[in-house]
């Protein structure tokens, strides 16, 4: 489906943010994630675990029904799985075969985020999972926090083709974020086997509307850039400084670091986390507040592009800009491995078939 080919939306094979850490405790928390219902909750010892949300019985979302330990009891007959996903109790007989369990996904914790992997666990490389350092997560002096967890009612490549194009900037957030220039400055690419990454590096810019004018008000050097960690990763830098050629020349005025974690939900929406690091805790809640309609305009967008592809019977081709360049080497990148996965036939197929209405 677009803009893949058709029958691919997502790869399965990858790590995506499940949560943020702090969303995951004693509740059951459900979310949909690459078509599939989860839910998530921490054991008594504290261990976050992710398992189907779909009782294999009658269907009844395993997130609506209630915990007994650290097991879930559906809501519907009362069967039990446990945190394993093994089915511990069933109360209308006696015998609990193996077919009776659901399955329990790879989970694990770092920095701000719960990381779950949707396909083969055979191929869950904790490895694959971008670094704190890397991501800027460790910088010294700058205070990490988890902004916003939102359900957008679009596919989740659209979101990864408006992170990966941050040409749009001066435009959809011409009020916030962004200036005429982060389109008009070409830019500076970096590719290996784990991540994407793309820098404009602005000169005698003008200073975006959402910068601290208190102190200086005049252009600014700006360095601007996204970090694609595949399949759904975002890390953006953000860096202002005074130019070289003013008073106070090379004087840093602004630096942040931004999160985008994108996770396909549906075929056509998907879960948006966003978080940031900023010097202070006044610069965070002072960012958070500004950040939230720059956030809403990027979902609109997606929406709003969403609703016309879901409802036109076939799209005309795309024009293309240089600008697209990144982007569309990421969905390159995403389809190449959604070519392997096919390839590689279905993973986790179930070693016992039966007939769905065969009792056991």
């Amino acid at each position: 489906m677009y803009p893949f080919t058709p029958g691919s939306y997502a790869p399965r094979n990858g790590w995506y943010v499940a949560a943020f850490c702090r969303e995951i405790g004693e509740p059951l928390l459900s979310r949909w994630i690459l078509n599939q219902p989860v839910v998530l909750y921490r054991k008594a010892d504290g261990t976050a675990v992710a398992v189907d949300g779909r009782c294999p019985h009658r269907h009844y979302p395993l997130g609506e029904s209630k915990r007994v330990g650290d097991a879930i009891q559906c809501g519907y007959h009362g069967i039990t799985f446990g945190a394993d996903g093994k089915c511990t109790f069933v109360p209308s007989q006696k015998t609990i075969p193996g077919v009776y369990s659901i399955k329990a996904y790879k989970l694990v914790e770092r920095g701000l985020w719960a990381w779950i992997w949707p396909g083969d666990p055979d191929k869950a490389d904790e490895a694959l999972i971008p670094t704190l350092d890397e991501i800027g997560f460790n910088i010294p002096g700058m205070i990490p926090d988890a902004f916003y967890s939102m359900h957008v009612k679009g596919r989740y490549q659209l979101l990864n083709d408006n992170l990966l194009d941050l040409s749009h900037l001066g435009y959809l957030h011409a009020t916030s974020i962004g200036t005429p220039d982060d389109a008009a400055t070409p830019e500076v690419r970096d590719l290996n086997e784990r991540r994407l990454s793309s820098r404009r590096f602005m000169h005698n810019t003008p200073m975006p509307p959402y910068h601290d004018r208190s102190e200086y008000d005049g252009p600014v050097d700006r360095i601007s850039g996204m970090d694609f960690y595949f399949p759904g990763f975002h890390a953006g830098i953000g860096e202002s400084r005074i130019p070289e050629d003013r008073p106070q020349g090379g004087r840093l005025l602004h630096t942040s670091r931004v999160w985008h974690a994108v996770t396909p939900a549906t075929k056509t929406s998907c879960n948006y986390f966003f978080g940031m690091s900023a010097p202070s805790r006044d610069r965070l809640e002072d960012a958070k507040i500004r950040l939230e309609p720059v956030l809403a305009e990027d979902s609109f967008a997606t929406e709003e592009i969403e609703k016309i592809i879901s409802t036109m019977d076939a799209l005309p081709p795309e024009l293309m800009l240089k600008s697209d360049v990144t982007a569309v080497q990421g969905r390159r990148i995403l389809q190449a491995m959604m070519d392997r996965e096919r390839a590689q036939g279905p993973a986790g197929a179930a070693s016992e078939r039966r007939r769905e209405d065969e009792p056991v």
